[in-house]
């Protein structure tokens, strides 16, 4: 639902004049009791003017809304709206950038939302800010303003009860070995790289495969993609103190504990990873189609009974053979390391709801969207009315949703159908001690969280990771524009060509690093993404 190509200047509120008002501070005016927000819908709903549960919130909040919401020509109807200074009292769910959202807060079209993020006016939102800061971090401009409400879903252990939360995205590759094969050969599951690398060669001379009735000399000891998100070979690196997980901000960025950027494709244990694991390769250990396969061709490998080793979001990757299979640890690498980093977790939005210096009473408005941030309202918004979607609660009072058989009986529907008529788009934020509190995860969620919890993060030493909420000002944004492409592209491709081809020697390297820095950009990105890191952390 994202608008792009915003570009008609929103100075639609008489050029900082009649309705202009000063950031930071509180408009008191409560006259406006009728709304109108315009914005994005989901394409299988019948529309929100008799949703039960916005119903709801609007009586409770004595206000009544205009809804001029659709699913097609959003962007072009919004940039009209724009171009005509015929603004709404908000926008919600249209997916401003935040570029778009401190350029219309600078001049006066968004208004400033910070004054109203108390107990007095937003109290549900201001309990969630103040216990999670990082949050607030994520929706304050460059400028210091706030211009949207957060939204955003995280999934994580504390779903599950676990003491620490991590977000289920924070270790996307789950390293998986055959221990069919392992107990024919009588050999045990590998804990360092160095057992896993003779466990590969024995599935090799062995012709391992054959097992499964493939033909002989078919057996693939590793296969996995190319800094894939999660099929890749990237967990392996571990083993040299990093993983360079696909990113969401830039390829091969690292937070460290002191709060430094750097670039781990830059250092020396990057290098020493890429030499030996060329070891493996050569010796035809990892598959040779690494580096071109999609995943449809390593799922068809795996399914077939061929591969002794990959990564993959759960086991659903090995389809019959599943059973076959168990997670490899944090592998120790040849000097005993066994730290993983941790990939950063998925952005939260404030582009989903903004209030524009049309509407006369903010705070009314806002009595309405704060009734938003209740965990139970939430669930309804997200999911469907209780009811509906959600049809009893168990001996915890946890809410558990309605099953696929009920769906199709009661509604003619599937349980996602019924998602799609029933959900409500906008500032929608789900914490991850909503589920299992408030309503239930999805039992394949519970299992891969579990798995998570327990079998991959007692390996993680350092819990920092880049934040993707950083915001950056139009000039950060200049710079990423000008490099970015350029250096993930420089990096991966050499990457790829060190493991196949060997190397690096000395000199190659020391080219490889002058080519990063005065070619690709490398010290200006360092400089924007630790400015931006630090601009996050101040505004905690």
């Amino acid at each position: 639902m994202v608008a792009a190509g915003m570009t008609v200047s929103m100075a639609a509120c008489g050029n900082k004049a009649e309705n202009y008002y000063e950031p930071g501070v509180t408009n008191t005016d409560t006259s406006q009791t009728d709304f109108t927000i315009m914005g994005g819908i989901s394409a299988l709903s019948p529309g929100y003017e008799d949703n039960e549960v916005l119903n709801q919130m609007q009586e409770d909040a004595g206000i009544k809304i205009n809804w001029n919401v659709m699913s097609d020509s959003l962007a072009e109807q919004v940039n009209i709206r724009i171009a005509g200074r015929q603004l709404p009292d908000a926008f919600m769910a249209v997916g401003f950038s935040n570029y778009d959202i401190t350029t219309y807060g600078g001049d006066g079209a968004f208004i400033d939302l910070s004054p109203y993020l108390t107990e007095e006016y937003m109290p549900n939102l201001s309990k969630i800010l103040e216990e999670n800061p990082d949050i607030r971090s994520a929706i304050t401009m460059s400028d210091g303003g706030i211009y949207g409400l957060p939204s955003g879903e995280r999934m994580g252990t504390a779903g599950i009860g676990a003491d620490e939360d991590y977000n289920i995205y924070q270790f996307p590759q789950f390293a998986m070995i055959n221990k069919v094969w392992l107990d024919e050969l009588e050999l045990e599951v590998p804990t360092t790289l160095d057992e896993l690398h003779e466990v590969l060669k024995a599935f090799e001379e062995n012709d391992m495969a054959t097992y499964y009735g493939n033909e002989a000399g078919s057996t693939i000891p590793m296969s996995t993609g190319f800094d894939q998100w999660c099929w890749g070979q990237n967990a392996f690196y571990a083993g040299f103190g990093f993983t360079n997980w696909p990113n969401d901000v830039i390829n091969d960025l690292e937070l460290n504990g002191d709060g430094k950027v750097d670039f781990v494709c830059a250092d020396e244990k990057y290098r020493d990873a890429l030499t030996y694991f060329h070891d493996w390769y050569d010796e035809g250990l990892m598959d040779v189609e690494m580096f071109s396969q999609d995943d449809k061709q390593l799922m068809a490998k795996c399914q077939q009974g061929k591969v002794g080793v990959s990564t993959w979001w759960w086991f659903d990757l090995w389809g019959e053979h599943k059973d076959d299979y168990v997670y490899l640890p944090v592998l120790d690498g040849p000097d005993g390391t066994h730290n993983v980093t941790l990939r950063s977790a998925p952005p939260l939005s404030c582009g989903n709801l903004s209030i524009t210096c049309a509407c006369k009473s903010p705070a009314n408005l806002l009595k309405f969207f704060d009734q938003w941030y209740d965990p139970e309202n939430v669930m309804q918004l997200q999911y469907g009315p209780i009811g509906t979607y959600f049809t009893e609660q168990d001996d915890d009072g946890v809410w558990q949703s309605i099953t696929e058989e009920e769906a199709q009986k009661e509604y003619g529907k599937s349980v996602a159908e019924l998602k799609g008529v029933s959900e409500v788009y906008g500032p929608k934020l789900i914490l991850s001690n909503y589920y299992g509190s408030t309503f239930a995860l999805e039992d394949a969620a519970v299992i891969r969280l579990t798995d998570l919890y327990e079998t991959w993060m007692p390996y993680v030493d350092e819990k920092a990771a880049y934040p993707t909420d950083c915001v950056f000002t139009e000039d950060e944004l200049d710079v990423i524009d000008r490099y970015k492409t350029d250096f993930e592209n420089a990096v991966s491709e050499q990457e790829g060509l060190w493991i196949k081809e060997g190397g690096p020697t000395d000199g190659e390297w020391e080219a490889y690093v002058k080519k990063l820095k005065d070619t690709c950009g490398m010290e200006e990105l360092l400089k924007v993404y630790q400015d931006a890191y630090d601009r996050y952390m101040e505004a905690r």
